[in-house]
């Protein structure tokens, strides 16, 4: 087996499914343009709930042309196996599916036993339109539910299948199914951590030999009538009468709140002797990986040592000081708590060289993708190295001396390198660090 440190992980292919589109470059243009996915919510009625808006992916439909560039019976399948991918699985399967695409592996070009997937979610939970026939027949006349029908009466009008559109699994099933990867694979369900989890095992199973090629993905949404309900009880969710572009303004001392949104990505990472042997494009290196937790003694969720752990050691293991990173793309939740956490964090990893270093959060776009968020971020920046340009910090207007960050604005460099970091409520946290590939 080679040695560890003899074998780099690069990236060769990213696919994307998010608000502004099905494709790295529909979301590096809005970024750059400073745009706001934040619309009215569509899939589901809202009329029974405070809120009203959110980022949701109005480009992908699930339609298979949404999947981009199939060979007929991978289109075949696909089409077929439609019916028993909830939203979250359809969103994995077609970011993967483009990220194939883009690194030129759909066609071939790895052995299936040496190349596997790594899929980060959240939990998947059930429509409540699955449930509402079989709910239906188990009310009396009086309309009350009545769960002693539920087993003969109510039971046998669901899907037989319905339990393999939510499990949290199935993205990588199918993903592996569909293309014949015979590699390792893995399901993560860290919430807001997974792909940047997925990331680092992906990069961990390459660098000991146990594959050559890599999917590493992550999809999740927050646009469910439960999630949503959800997410409205248990975290700080902005709202109101204003103007919803506005709402998620991370690191700003206005903040409110997050916004919901839904998405799904993917990179395509490669040994990198594997990448030049075939010719593959190469868009970034990744230099170094973390994952932490950290919690108090009722275990409740810690966020800025988990972050500052995470931080510091991915930092470490990439070999860089904080003043070698060309930007940090932040969490950025936009939550008061958070955001003061994680500028914390940032500000005891970094030290001084922190007002040097450009910030930017694609959340206060797009907001809170659920598990998407950090791999959709990541592709967001390293579009910005391709470019050279980064983004600005959308919403930034009123600085708070509680997150002492510098805010990217326009005109700013990418530089050759970034961070990019995500946390959970629970205080579990992972942060990568990527680089353009040095000449040798």
């Amino acid at each position: 087996m080679p040695e560890t440190a003899a074998r780099r992980v690069v990236v060769t292919g990213m696919g994307v499914v998010c608000p502004f589109g099905l494709a790295p470059a529909d979301l590096h243009a809005a970024l750059r343009g400073g745009h706001s996915a934040v619309v009215p919510i569509e899939s589901f009625d809202t009329g029974g709930l405070p809120l009203h808006h959110g980022a949701e992916a109005r480009h992908f439909t699930g339609e298979i042309d949404n999947f981009g560039p199939l060979e007929a019976e991978t289109k075949k399948a696909i089409r077929k196996g439609l019916k028993v991918m909830c939203r979250e699985s359809q969103m994995a399967v077609a970011a993967a599916q483009r990220a194939l695409y883009a690194s030129g592996l759909a066609a071939g070009g790895a052995e299936p036993d040496r190349f596997g997937c790594v899929f980060g979610s959240d939990y998947m939970l059930t429509l409540p339109g699955d449930f509402t026939s079989g709910i239906a027949r188990c009310r009396g006349a009086d309309g009350r539910f009545s769960f002693g029908r539920w087993a003969d009466d109510g039971m046998p009008l669901l899907n037989p299948l319905w339990l393999l559109k939510y499990l949290p699994n199935m993205p990588a099933s199918h993903i592996a199914i569909y293309n014949d990867l015979r590699g390792p694979s893995n399901s993560i369900t860290i919430r807001e951590a997974s792909g940047h989890l997925a990331v680092g095992e992906a990069t961990m199973t390459i660098q000991r030999g146990a594959a050559d090629v890599m999917l590493a993905g992550a999809t999740g949404t927050r646009i469910h009538p439960m999630k949503t309900v959800h997410a409205l009880q248990s975290e700080q969710v902005a709202m109101g009468s204003d103007d919803p572009t506005g709402w998620s303004r991370p690191f700003d001392r206005l903040r409110r709140g997050m916004v919901l949104g839904e998405g799904a990505a993917v990179l395509a990472l490669e040994e990198l002797g594997h990448a030049r042997a075939r010719g593959a494009t190469i868009h970034g290196e990744v230099l170094g990986h973390a994952a932490r937790q950290a919690s108090d003694r009722l275990a409740l969720g810690l966020r800025r040592p988990a972050l500052a752990l995470a931080m510091r050691r991915a930092l470490e293991a990439a070999g860089l000081e904080p003043g070698g990173l060309g930007h940090v793309h932040a969490h950025g939740l936009s939550t008061v708590g958070s955001d003061r956490d994680e500028a914390e964090a940032l500000a005891e990893v970094c030290g001084p060289r922190l007002r040097d270093i450009p910030v930017v959060a694609a959340k206060a776009n797009f907001g809170n993708l659920g598990a998407a968020s950090g791999l959709v971020e990541t592709i967001a920046s390293l579009e910005a190295l391709r470019e050279g340009t980064l983004f600005p910090l959308r919403n930034y207007t009123a600085p708070d001396p509680a997150c002492p960050i510098r805010p990217a604005v326009a005109g700013d460099r990418a530089g050759r390198t970034f961070m990019s970091s995500s946390v959970t409520p629970q205080g579990q946290a992972a942060a990568v660090v990527i680089g353009l590939l040095e000449p040798a």
